[in-house]
């Protein structure tokens, strides 16, 4: 199982200008148990493409972008790069002094089939990035991936503000040949078979081109087929 990586990416240096130049509309997270202090969003792809930072496992519409996206060409050009199904995109700022508390986003992980991708554009030092016990060292556009599915937590301790852009995607061939040449921190994992086999059951119910192929995905690593 995959912890943490740094990915092969870098975000254009213009996204920093453009994000320091779009200042409207930048809303609370939704989810106010999980941080003190400032923590604010602002969605460039989401469910129906609404302006809205509600999670994304509450919605079942196609993700599209957003009023938003049109201001971040760098943003938009990045994306054009991917080959692999791209959902969420937004940016997240942390202000200074504030913290995301220990937490964890049931199910999203690399060995699950979505990969959610942290490119900080706006840090500073006193930016502590945990995944469980491990403090990351991320730098301004860098690429990294987190599991989700861990515990993990940030403090902001300086005196500036912290902008991550964040893209959630779907795992295909694109995305493990691309996380094969990342530098990785790995522990075992202990595969729960029986909640694998329940997650390829809803999948299938769900009849998509997506979640067959997840479903497919999944069985082979349980080596059902």
């Amino acid at each position: 199982m995959i912890c943490f990586a740094q990915i092969p990416l870098i975000a254009p240096e213009s996204i920093v200008a453009e994000s320091a130049s779009y200042s409207s509309d930048w809303k609370a997270h939704f989810n106010t148990s999980h941080y003190q202090g400032e923590w604010t969003v602002l969605p460039l792809r989401a469910p129906g493409g609404k302006d809205h930072i509600v999670p994304d496992l509450m919605m079942e519409q196609s993700y599209a972008d957003t009023k938003h996206m049109q201001y971040f060409p760098s943003v938009s050009s990045l994306l054009r790069s991917f080959g692999c199904p791209v959902q969420s995109v937004r940016f997240l700022n942390l202000k200074a002094g504030a913290c995301i508390k220990p937490h964890r986003d049931r199910e999203l992980a690399f060995e699950m089939g979505e990969a959610r991708l942290h490119f900080p554009i706006i840090t500073n030092p006193d930016v502590a990035f945990f995944v469980e016990d491990h403090q990351l060292n991320m730098q301004a556009g860098e690429c990294w991936y987190i599991n989700a599915n861990l515990t993990h937590h940030v403090s902001n301790n300086g005196k500036t503000d912290r902008v991550h852009l964040v893209i959630d995607c779907l795992v295909n061939e694109w995305l493990r040949e691309l996380f094969s040449r990342a530098v990785k921190h790995t522990k075992a994992d202990i595969v729960d078979h029986e909640r694998q086999k329940q997650i390829v059951e809803a999948l299938r119910l769900q009849n998509t081109p997506t979640a067959t192929q997840l479903a497919d995905q999944l069985e082979r690593e349980l080596g059902i087929l």
